[in-house]
């Protein structure tokens, strides 16, 4: 069973909270109990599982990336967004979510983060469940 969610960005640098996404994804692909890949194909963007309860968090999760990976660094890349590159390599590009009972076991904080780093951009997010 696979899904694909559409994610839309209006910043360059963006935590978007997906996690509804995925609950209603999970209700479509009609999953119950398993496991739930999330991978993002895309080399300037990645997702994480982090705290959605303060929207403050995601905001310190960019500050930070900024800071360790500036975008003006004097990178090789002619492209301009070598910075981007980087930025998704660090956060990775895929999580594996349990899902039991239809839901994603996720912490009490927890939620899950589409993370773009060369936007605005119209990206997309593929789901496939692992293991049968």
């Amino acid at each position: 069973m696979t899904d694909t969610l559409p994610v839309s960005t209006s910043q360059r640098i963006e935590l978007k909270d997906i996690t509804g996404q995925v609950r209603r994804a999970i209700g479509r692909m009609g999953l119950t109990d398993g496991h739930l890949l999330i991978y993002v194909p895309h080399t300037t963007a990645g997702v994480t599982i982090n705290e959605a309860a303060d929207p403050m968090v995601a905001r310190d999760i960019e500050d930070t990336l900024n800071r360790l990976v500036p975008a003006d660094a004097g990178y090789r890349h002619a492209e301009g967004n070598a910075d981007a590159h980087v930025k998704a390599t660090l956060v990775g590009s895929s999580v594996l979510v349990r899902v039991e009972s239809g839901r994603p076991v996720l912490g009490t904080w927890q939620g899950i983060f589409f993370c773009e780093f060369d936007g605005p951009r119209h990206r997309r997010v593929e789901l496939s469940v692992v293991g049968g």
